[in-house]
């Protein structure tokens, strides 16, 4: 046996007239006879959330099993989609679906608490001056695989503006707009404009060489900021030193980022047209804009995080694109009718289908030796279970993709025993991650068979 082969390092850049520029994973990247796993090109894990509010049509005391749409059944060869997650049948095997779920953290919120402690399982202390419940997992998990790249995390919605019927008084809507916190005090806003996302990952600016130049302006910016405020520091008391640490500390994560976003290279992706602004489009092209986004992110490695906001909390929004002229939250409210019901579904189908597009995309896209979807591990799901009773209990929740080998096992309906909290869903996500947690929330322990 010969092996002939090269190694090129992973960090090996082009140089020239000042430039370097870093280059997507090669073959000559891995060594000769040597596992993926054991070099720097081992897969990297993408995660992902993607919320709905308003729950699933499922299980009801009036109709029974006659109406749910969600619930699949079996395992293996066995295993059936139910109508809602049929889109996702070319990739089954990569789906676990979760009976039984229940977030007592949003019980008796209504719509308040529900995309906040989705990923959470904690319920924020109203007694508190401001915001105040608990890092959401997403964030974790940023913390623990999003350091090395431009943007540790992206929180995006497709509906800038909560309904008021979704927020706290007192509170406005710190626990109803974002599902992300990155910690106990801090909610991640969620950004709804497609344009600014854009230029979050590529940068500002209508042409590529545009941007590279926008980039340099922003650093030497940043760096002139950081000269004058150690200088300042100098000059100040103890207690104004804290408070000018804090915000230097923002300033180097700032650098980080953009020294990060200098150096990526974007070669071998394709970016979309900078896209209109939010209020110029039609809900159906904002949602898939911003599937889109993410994937292209995941691709170029610009980021390894997202949280995704389907629809607003409570949202009035119509669904005319397919041919449901109601509104979606006074729909949500059915009072078991099965034409509102059967609405309903076709709102709920419709996000499901924009979802499963998304994982299609992420299975059609090579990464190392396998698919962005195979290195991924995406939770897609509500925080309500029946909508028109505002119910927490169960939750409809299932996990796609293969987690970069860390998700053993899919095609499967796992049954929970009943009312188990979906805490510990997080600590088997978390765990998954690589993130070593005994505990989250109100958990009891990991989920066997995942």
């Amino acid at each position: 046996m010969y092996l002939t082969k090269k190694h090129l390092s992973r960090r090996t850049l082009l140089k020239g007239a000042g430039v370097a520029v870093g280059l997507p994973l090669l073959d000559a990247m891995i060594p000769a006879a040597t596992a993926l796993a054991q070099t720097a090109a081992k897969p990297k894990l993408r995660a992902g959330f993607f919320y709905m509010p308003h729950g699933a049509v499922m299980w009801n005391t009036k109709h029974g099993k006659e109406m749910d749409r969600w619930t699949p059944s079996g395992a293996g060869a066995d295993f059936k989609l139910s109508p809602f997650l049929e889109p996702l049948e070319k990739h089954k095997h990569l789906v676990t679906s979760f009976a039984n779920l229940e977030n007592r953290a949003s019980l008796g919120s209504v719509h308040k608490f529900n995309p906040a402690t989705w990923l959470s399982g904690v319920k924020p202390d109203l007694k508190a001056p401001g915001p105040s419940m608990s890092p959401t997992i997403d964030q974790i998990i940023a913390g623990r695989i999003g350091q090395e790249t431009a943007l540790p995390s992206m929180e995006v919605c497709s509906e800038g503006e909560t309904q008021a019927v979704a927020c706290e008084a007192g509170f406005g809507c710190l626990y109803s707009s974002t599902i992300s916190y990155r910690n106990a005090n801090s909610p991640l806003p969620m950004e709804s404009n497609p344009r600014k996302v854009f230029a979050q990952l590529f940068g500002e600016g209508a042409t590529a060489e545009e941007r590279v130049a926008i980039v340099k302006q922003k650093r030497s910016i940043l760096d002139f900021i950081t000269e004058r405020t150690r200088a300042l520091q100098q000059q100040l008391g103890p207690g104004d030193k804290v408070l000018l640490d804090g915000y230097l500390d923002t300033v180097r994560e700032i650098e980080r980022r953009v020294q990060l976003a200098q150096n990526r290279d974007l070669s071998g992706v394709k970016a979309p047209e900078i896209p209109a602004a939010e209020q110029d489009l039609a809900i159906d092209k904002e949602v898939r804009l911003l599937f889109d986004l993410i994937a292209v992110a995941y691709q170029a490695d610009l980021t390894r995080v997202a949280s995704y906001i389907m629809i607003g909390e409570g949202t009035n929004r119509t669904y005319n694109h397919i041919g449901v002229p109601d509104s979606f939250h006074p729909l949500s409210h059915h009072a078991d009718y099965v034409d509102r019901l059967e609405k309903l579904v076709k709102i709920q189908r419709y996000h499901m289908e924009r979802f499963a597009d998304f994982v299609a995309k992420l299975a059609a896209t090579p990464d190392g030796e396998g698919t962005l979807l195979d290195n991924s591990m995406l939770l897609y799901g509500s925080n309500m279970g029946n909508s028109n009773v505002h119910s927490n209990y169960p939750l409809p929740n299932i996990l796609v993709g293969g987690g970069a080998g860390a998700l053993k096992k899919g095609g499967q309906q796992i049954e929970l025993p009943e009312h188990t909290t979906i805490s510990n869903l997080h600590l088997t996500l978390l765990n998954k991650a690589g993130v070593e947690m005994k505990s989250i929330g109100d958990s009891t322990g990991v989920i066997a068979g995942v």
